[in-house]
């Protein structure tokens, strides 16, 4: 910042100006002369009249405040809620006459920075410039220096409840205010619009920066915005809030961008239901309602023209799972995407579409942003789209890279479509494909039966495509694996084809790790094992490649037992062409699900089981001995 260099008069000229010519003398009560005069200042200080206020005072002005004082003694006006700003009459010491310095030191800890402490002790120093204010304080922080020989300028809202905010310098303080005037300005209601030439070069601004965020330079123009943006220019803060809303940078809320209507209509959820969200904030995965979470009300996020269809086709790619092409069919198309308005820089509704908003990470925001699209893009491959599958099955074995944090199963069927699998292997009351929902949805499913046994475990599993024309329906939520109870679907899931049933269940304090494979073909089971640590169980003809001593035969536990599964998933992978989508299955996407048939058998005759019920808030168990 160089004080000598900047130019006081011209800048309070057009200051001056502006407020003049937006004053309504009907509606407003604005300082007769300083509206007369178009003028918000008064005559200059001498070096005589500033000397002696510094003599006064006991201190030299910085050169910010010296060099504004020799052009004019004071100001009105200043921003939206100081009406007179002190000249070299009315500076004065502040001495906290109203404690606030005492209040903030109360806040201040063992871990308070100097910054922190040095800023407490501003009260019963700094130089107080407001005269006439709306429950404001200006104070100038003489120990608060910059290397220039500029004082910080901190600017309390005794309403705001906040703490004071700092400026660097006097002119910075007096810039803030000029922009504060245009933002009030600009958002007052009536009819007189507030137009000068200052407004119609910041338009400019964001006109020229809406063209370079399409054509895909999306940090130009978020830089550029920037400045429109801090004079309240409505078109700038909605291109900007776009921007800042990919880039994780803002929250998407209705309430936070004034975008036109048909924008508004197309980009936004309807409004939550009354009592559901109360905020009108959208943006988190969950609701917290009564004693269980959940999801946030269906969206399905349309568009017009060619990039509306591909987002439907990108959506039946996502709601079985698929959720790189449907990613990739995305972007191939963004570029017929064409804005609805002259405030619309993205498809940002996207990302509360209900099965593809999950699939718009951090690093795929600023994908779609980087796609040159509208009116003047031209179609072209574009960026190679970000992968999030890393295919195949190996993945599963990293309990953490996967989110599975005891165990999974899952069920592979070849030349099934996803649909068929719950005539397959649903439960019999309840062998209905359900729309594709959320974990926090499964869970609540769970909850609603209101009773679960260990002998009548059936799954709520997610349902997709895998590779090469299989389906899988998954679950990663399977815990201890008891091969004296265990019930494989394989048989029912394979009539008419092959399937394939895998369950892992990494050692627990009570049981050890497990890891079962079952193929079977037309109903009938062809081989299986079940490798416990180093104790191997076997049927049928296994396939050299698929030999569990390959993998288990001395695995024993830890590293060795999860090199081993890590091993077994490969030659799965290979053996049938299989792969499971890592991201699809994750908590944060929808996929449909159907509860199956038990894994497990009913008990016999002298075996214990345990029932486990819950409702009005409690929890209760139940053992007991079948006496069948």
């Amino acid at each position: 910042m160089n004080e000598v260099t900047f130019e006081w008069r011209p800048f309070l000229e057009r200051w001056s100006e502006e407020w003049a010519d937006a004053c309504d003398p009907e509606e407003e009560f604005p300082d007769e002369t300083a509206l007369r005069e178009r003028w918000l200042g008064f005559t200059p200080a001498s070096a005589a009249r500033i000397a002696a206020a510094e003599e006064r005072l006991g201190c030299r002005f910085p050169p910010s405040y010296r060099a504004f004082l020799e052009v004019s003694d004071g100001w009105r006006n200043a921003g939206g809620f100081v009406g007179l700003l002190a000249g070299t009459a009315q500076a004065r010491w502040y001495e906290d006459e109203a404690g606030f310095g005492a209040l903030y030191r109360e806040d201040l800890g063992e871990d308070s920075s100097p910054e922190e402490i040095a800023e407490v002790g501003m009260w019963s120093r700094a130089l107080q410039l407001d005269v006439e204010s709306d429950a404001t304080y200006i104070l100038m922080d003489p120990q608060d220096v910059s290397g220039d020989g500029e004082w910080a300028v901190y600017c309390h809202k005794v309403w705001a409840a906040a703490p004071p905010k700092r400026y660097e310098s006097f002119r910075a303080y007096m810039e803030a205010m000029y922009r504060e005037f245009h933002c009030l300005r600009t958002h007052v209601y009536g009819d007189k619009e507030f137009v000068n030439a200052t407004t119609r070069a910041l338009d400019a601004v964001a006109e020229e920066a809406w063209r370079v965020a399409l054509g895909g330079d999306y940090a130009q123009a978020r830089t550029a915005l920037l400045e429109p943006d801090a004079f309240g220019r409505p078109r700038a803060g909605t291109l900007l809030w776009q921007i800042q809303l990919m880039l994780g940078e803002a929250a998407y809320s209705r309430g936070g961008s004034h975008v036109s209507a048909a924008v508004q209509a197309q980009e936004f959820p309807p409004p939550p239901e009354a009592g559901a969200s109360g905020d009108g904030t959208y943006g988190a995965h969950a609701l917290l309602i009564g004693p269980f979470r959940r999801s946030k009300p269906f969206f399905r996020y349309t568009a017009p023209g060619p990039f509306g269809i591909a987002v439907e086709e990108a959506r039946e790619q996502a709601r079985w799972g698929d959720t790189d092409a449907a990613w990739r069919t995305i972007i191939a198309a963004l570029p017929q995407w064409q804005p609805l308005a002259n405030d619309h820089l993205t498809p940002f509704g996207l990302l509360e579409d209900s099965l593809l908003g999950p699939l718009v990470t951090a690093e795929r925001k600023r994908e779609l942003l980087a796609v040159p699209r509208g009116p003047e893009a031209v179609p072209g491959p574009g960026p190679v789209a970000s992968a999030l599958d890393p295919g195949g099955l190996a993945w599963l074995a990293d309990r953490q890279a996967g989110g599975l944090a005891a165990g999974y199963r899952f069920v592979l069927v070849e030349g099934a479509d996803p649909a068929e699998l719950p005539g397959r292997i649903g439960a019999d009351e309840e062998a209905v494909l359900h729309q594709p929902m959320t974990q926090w949805d499964v869970d609540n499913m769970r909850h609603s039966r209101g009773e679960s046994s260990s002998y009548d475990d059936k799954p709520v599993v997610s349902v997709g495509r895998s590779a090469a024309g299989w389906s899988f329906a998954f679950d990663g939520e399977a815990r201890g694996f008891d091969q004296e109870r265990f019930v494989s679907p394989v048989g029912a899931a394979s009539l008419g084809t092959r399937a394939v049933v895998v369950w892992s269940s990494r050692a627990e304090p009570s049981s050890p790790s497990v890891f079962h494979l079952s193929v079977a073909e037309n109903g009938a089971e062809q081989y299986a094992f079940t490798a416990r640590e180093a104790e191997i169980v076997r049927s049928g003809h296994i396939p050299p490649a698929l030999n569990p001593d390959l993998f288990f035969a001395h695995a024993g536990s830890g590293e060795a037992w999860v090199s081993g599964e890590r091993r077994a998933l490969e030659a799965i992978t290979a053996e049938f062409g299989v792969s499971l989508p890592r991201y699809a299955l994750s908590s944060h996407c929808r996929l449909h699900r159907f509860r199956t048939r038990s894994w497990t058998r009913p008990p016999r005759s002298g075996e214990t089981y345990t029932v486990v019920r819950w409702g009005d808030r409690a929890v209760h168990w139940r053992q007991g001995v079948a006496d069948v």
